[in-house]
C-alpha cells in the first residue's frame, strides 16, 4: 500500500508533493501540500483531496458529490477522472517550493 494512505489512514498529517501539471495554477509539479486525513463524505466540492480513482492515486479537485457514487474527481483543466469513496486526505495547506 502507498506509504502516505497509510499514514493518512493512520490519522496522521502528511506533506506530499507529486509530479504532474494537471492541478496548475493551483499547484505546480511538485509543490509540497500538507494532507489532513478525511472521509469522502466531510468533504466539499472544490475541494483538493488526496485520492484513488480506477488504481491511481493523486491530488485533485472534487467536481461533484453524490450519497451513492461518492465524489467525482477531476482536475484543474476540465478533465474528469471518475467517481471515488476512496479519499484519503484533504489539502489544508500549499506550502511554498523550496
Amino acid at each position: 500500500m502507498n506509504w502516505k494512505i497509510q499514514k493518512l489512514l493512520d490519522g496522521e498529517t502528511i506533506i506530499s508533493k507529486e509530479p504532474g501539471n494537471s492541478m496548475l495554477p493551483l499547484l505546480k509539479s511538485k509543490q509540497p501540500v500538507k494532507l489532513q486525513p478525511i472521509s469522502w463524505e466531510d468533504c466539499e466540492v472544490g475541494d483538493i483531496v488526496f485520492c484513488k480513482v480506477r488504481g491511481n492515486v493523486f491530488t485533485h479537485l472534487v467536481k461533484g458529490k453524490n450519497n451513492k457514487r461518492g465524489l467525482l474527481i477531476g482536475n484543474n483543466h476540465g478533465r474528469i477522472n471518475g467517481w471515488t469513496k476512496n479519499v484519503y486526505g484533504k489539502v489544508i495547506e500549499i506550502l511554498p517550493m523550496s
